[in-house]
């Protein structure tokens, strides 16, 4: 067999950089993209790292690309690029006397059995309004389980839970929006409710940045809905320092995917 066939120290070091490379890349998507199972995407970007760099026309490729997103990355990190586009995904309007508080999903850490903070913080804005007198009824939502371990509790029942702790002796009425997976699947739940019940006006709280697009969803079913977000739990929205901005990076991307997505004609995400 001849030698020039064999994989000499100069061609594999293309080929480990590729890998790098793809494993940087991996990394950020993961945190980025919120991967809940990330191995296989890093294994995936690491091998198609380590593919294009075999090929010095597809690794020059992936170097310029590199070099270009690092450079978006630093732009958005050391400057306040993402305000503008921060603030244009919010919508907060003024409380006003409803029929109900409609506090939308969110998320649960199945590791610890409790509510992930931005879901925390959406509860407590809704009872938050509920104590000063806007409304008598709160709605929680009951995750349909096509998403996430089958093993995670249920965010309705920690709500509940938390609900009845905190006000033993009579908080308010509690309803329960059955097996939803999307924003969309919460509308309609709501809008039935609002025919059975004959409601004219929901509270609709949720995550500073999601409170645009949910308003607007809710809108397209015929709610009549006042915007009361929540706090951020996660990050100043001000954004005065680089993890701030990178976490309200996460939010625009995430954001941004969910209308695409909604444009396409699927549905959009929570």
């Amino acid at each position: 067999m001849s030698g020039t066939s064999r994989i000499t120290p100069t061609k594999l070091r293309p080929l480990l950089q590729g890998a790098a490379l793809g494993c940087a890349l991996a990394t950020l998507a993961a945190f980025l993209g919120e991967v809940r199972m990330p191995a296989p995407l890093v294994l995936l970007l690491i091998i198609a790292g380590a593919v294009a760099a075999w090929f010095p026309l597809t690794w020059r490729v992936m170097q310029v690309g590199c070099v270009l997103l690092a450079g978006v990355l630093a732009l958005c990190l050391l400057t306040p690029v993402l305000r503008a586009p921060l603030r244009a995904l919010i919508l907060a309007e003024s409380p006003v006397p409803a029929d109900a508080i409609v506090v939308l999903g969110g998320g649960v850490q199945c590791g610890t059995r409790t509510q992930a903070p931005g879901s925390a913080a959406r509860l407590m804005r809704g009872l938050e309004l509920w104590r000063a007198g806007y409304a008598k009824v709160v709605t929680v939502s009951e995750p349909s389980g096509l998403i996430g371990p089958a093993d995670c509790p249920r965010l309705s029942a920690l709500q509940r839970d938390q609900i009845t702790a905190l006000y033993p002796r009579g908080g308010p009425e509690v309803l329960t929006l059955l097996r939803v997976t999307t924003t969309r699947d919460e509308a309609a739940r709501v809008r039935r409710l609002a025919e059975a019940r004959s409601w004219e006006r929901v509270l609709l709280v949720t995550s500073p940045s999601h409170s645009r697009r949910a308003a607007g969803l809710f809108r397209s079913y015929g709610l009549n809905v006042a915007s009361v977000p929540a706090s951020e739990p996660l990050f100043d929205t001000t954004l005065p320092l680089p993890s701030d901005r990178l976490y309200a990076l996460r939010v625009l991307l995430y954001e941004g995917l969910s209308r695409v997505k909604a444009r396409l004609g699927g549905t959009p995400e929570r």
